[in-house]
């Protein structure tokens, strides 16, 4: 006889699988890559193959070497390439973004046992890593559409920096910063882009608009208490990639919907505080990460009470009572 092998409940024939949704999450980026390339020349394409490239080569012989499965085809390793990708500036030496493509996949992913296992998002602590390894290159912002953009060329300074230290002059205005006419990492610039990018995702229920929504209003709520601008806010920097593509990672951000409504709140008031008060103008990357660290703490006290059972308050009493 057959033996079979039964998980534990609910039991139903889910239709998505880890490849399908990594896919779907690709083409949600593709609106903001696309865009990267139009603003900041092929120069761009470079950056993005050299980042997926090194991802795929990095998961691909990490896990040869640790004489497990072979995870590339569930394309989460090209999903980390673009993201990171997305996080960088265009004159970024290939090196350096190759070398954090191997952070990103050997050290966040694979030495925590792969998809599924790391605790912070692979991409945004890779950016990190190069941010403080490699401060110069990581802040080289070159002017939309200059296409013979290089390490030498002339830097740019991004909406953030430019609005908040020049008193307001400088700054290339709202329509500028909505379709990506300024400086910065190649796929935050266009906000329009990754707006068609997110609501693919929320269509297509690979994420749910909880995150990102609260995120958003959690920024735009706490930048007018501190008397900045709060479209502007919305607009500038990392705060929409972050919001929708990385905030939103299944590994890394809560399951509940309290948990998420929490953990949203938590990265808009991080990112908020380090643009007020922190001497980086951005916040997004390190907000999105500590508050990775402390998902688990979050799903701990949110965790919805199970049918059936009482409450811990309610069960307390009884037990008193006896």
């Amino acid at each position: 006889m057959e033996k079979l092998t039964v998980s534990s409940s609910p039991h139903f024939n889910g239709k998505k699988t880890t490849r399908n949704i990594m896919l779907d999450v690709i083409i949600g980026l593709c609106p903001a890559a696309i865009a990267s390339v139009v603003i900041f020349g092929p120069r761009a394409l470079l950056v993005i193959a050299v980042c997926i490239l090194s991802c795929v080569l990095s998961e691909y012989l990490s896990r040869r070497a640790m004489k497990r499965p072979q995870t590339v085809g569930d394309l989460s390793c090209i999903v980390t390439g673009l993201l990171l990708a997305l996080n960088l500036p265009v004159t970024i030496n290939p090196l350096m973004a190759a070398f954090g493509g191997v952070v990103a996949i050997v050290v966040v992913k694979q030495m925590f046992g792969g998809i599924g296992q790391n605790f912070v998002n692979p991409a945004l602590t890779a950016r990190i890593v190069l941010m403080n390894s490699f401060p110069a290159p990581m802040t080289h912002w070159t002017a939309a559409f200059d296409y013979g953009a290089t390490a030498d060329a002339v830097t740019t300074a991004t909406p953030l920096v430019t609005f908040y230290n020049n008193g307001g002059e400088g700054w290339p205005g709202y329509l500028n910063m909505f379709l990506g006419v300024h400086g910065g990492c190649l796929g935050e610039t266009c906000a329009l882009a990754i707006l068609i990018g997110g609501i693919y995702l929320i269509v297509r229920k690979v994420i749910s608009p909880v995150i990102p929504v609260t995120y958003l209003a959690t920024v735009a709520v706490f930048s007018a208490l501190l008397g900045r601008n709060p479209l502007f806010d919305l607009l500038a920097g990392g705060l929409m990639l972050g919001a929708f593509f990385m905030a939103t990672d299944y590994t890394t951000s809560p399951l509940y919907f309290w948990a998420r409504v929490i953990f949203a709140i938590g990265c808009g008031l991080l990112t908020i505080i380090i643009r007020e008060f922190g001497s980086l103008p951005e916040g997004v990357s390190y907000s999105i990460v500590l508050m990775n660290i402390i998902t688990p703490l979050i799903e701990r006290y949110v965790k919805p009470t199970a049918f059936g059972k009482a409450k811990p308050e309610k069960k307390a009493k009884k037990e008193g009572a006896a």
